[in-house]
């Protein structure tokens, strides 16, 4: 019974911090450009997301399983292809222990079945260890050579984006001559 008390009060302190935040930006009173909104106010389909495992069952093989659950709600061309490694040892923090993983993209074709190039996009799940263990993970990602970080649920994947870094990668290795 407690558990959902402690839930009903996350969802409410997020709703009050993202409607405050809200109404900041909308007033400018400030520049907050490091302050990331989710703007979906109904204007577009929300950004897909999974019920991520509460902080008390998580383990490096459950973010896995997650992680690829995550990915199989993206749009994207079914000849793309990817495989799932854990990057450990665990990250140990002060407030949070930190797994972090690598999703490693290609299209292989029946001409070239070893791709010239791949795609990476890097998955960080934070398990907190001072919010109560019932509440959800938080998980961040970035795609390879990009500083942008993305959160599920908050972005939309593109798959342009993957293949523009392949595209930069074989446009780079074209030009390198030994």
């Amino acid at each position: 019974m407690e558990s959902f008390y402690e839930q009903q009060a996350f969802e409410l302190v997020n709703n009050a911090i993202e409607s405050a935040l809200k109404a900041v930006v909308l007033e400018k009173r400030h520049n907050l450009a490091n302050i990331v909104i989710n703007y979906n106010d109904g204007d577009e389909i929300p950004s897909p997301n999974i019920k991520w495992s509460p902080c008390q069952d998580f383990t490096s093989d459950v973010g896995l399983k997650q992680i690829e659950e995550f990915i199989s709600t993206w749009k994207r061309d079914s000849a793309w292809l990817y495989c799932i490694d854990f990057l450990g040892p665990v990250e140990e923090h002060d407030y949070d222990n930190r797994y972090k993983y690598r999703v490693r993209w290609s299209i292989p074709t029946r001409r070239k079945p070893i791709p010239r190039a791949t795609a990476c996009v890097y998955f960080t799940i934070h398990v907190s260890k001072i919010k109560p263990k019932v509440l959800p993970v938080e998980i961040y990602y970035v795609f390879e050579g990009n500083r942008l970080v993305h959160r599920p649920g908050k972005s939309k994947f593109r798959e342009i984006w993957l293949k523009d870094i392949i595209q930069s990668k074989i446009i780079t290795m074209e030009e390198v001559t030994f």
